[in-house]
């Protein structure tokens, strides 16, 4: 992990240094992939609070994508096949989604919004019920990004280990002693590389929709009318 911390603090480091009109290769990849994450937050969370939020989401999926892909170099192992790992971006996020929750709504607005945001009689009524369940789901979404994340990694981990075991014990059972083998876990290395930036995309998404769903009401209201 501090390796890959350290590969992308010298790759934006190295892309800023000298920020030009006209971009030099570095500047003009990092510009890229910010423009590309920016894009898809602030079609989620809006522009105003796409922006806000672009430096933690931005951030969490580079980091990830970049762990994911640390484990297709030879000898080395993806940090996110690791559930510590995952678990411990999972509740980073809760943290950072509860504490905007309670600064954007109050905690009077905040525990409203557990109870459902009841507007007459029968929405009072049922906020016994509502409440738990809340609660419930807000637990609930960490554990999912962490085992979902996780599982999917590890996974591919464990394909590319037993297609490269399989190819050396082909070439084993002729030639005993060498450990050359045949690439089979080379197509698997393709459909990795789309994968991890699948799996990375997917827990960056999930947690904007995350801060979106405790976002003011008219937060959701603008982006209705944006989309109209």
């Amino acid at each position: 992990i501090l390796i890959i911390i350290g590969v992308i603090t010298l790759f934006f480091r190295s892309a800023t240094k000298q920020v030009s009109i006209v971009p030099h290769r570095l500047q003009a990849l990092a510009e890229m992939i910010v423009e590309g994450l920016l894009g898809i937050v602030c079609g989620i969370l809006g522009e105003k609070n796409g922006r806000r939020y672009f430096p933690f989401l931005g951030s969490l999926f580079i980091f990830i994508i970049c762990m994911n892909w640390f484990g297709l170099i030879p000898f080395m192992k993806s940090p996110s096949s690791n559930i510590i790992v995952t678990a411990s971006l999972a509740i980073c996020v809760f943290f950072y989604v509860q504490f905007n929750a309670v600064k954007r709504l109050g905690i009077g607005g905040f525990f409203y919004h557990l109870l459902g945001e009841p507007k007459d009689a029968i929405g009072w009524m049922m906020t016994p019920l509502f409440f738990p369940l809340h609660i419930l789901e807000e637990f609930i979404k960490p554990l999912s990004l962490a085992c979902r994340l996780y599982g999917n990694v590890y996974g591919e981990d464990v394909l590319l280990g037993v297609g490269m075991v399989l190819g050396i014990g082909m070439i084993a059972a002729f030639w005993p002693g060498t450990f050359i083998g045949v690439p089979l876990h080379f197509p698997f290395v393709l459909l990795a590389i789309l994968l991890s930036a699948i799996q990375a995309l997917v827990f960056t998404l999930l947690a904007s929709v995350y801060i979106s769903m405790v976002m003011p009401h008219e937060h959701h209201e603008g982006n209705e009318e944006g989309h109209h």
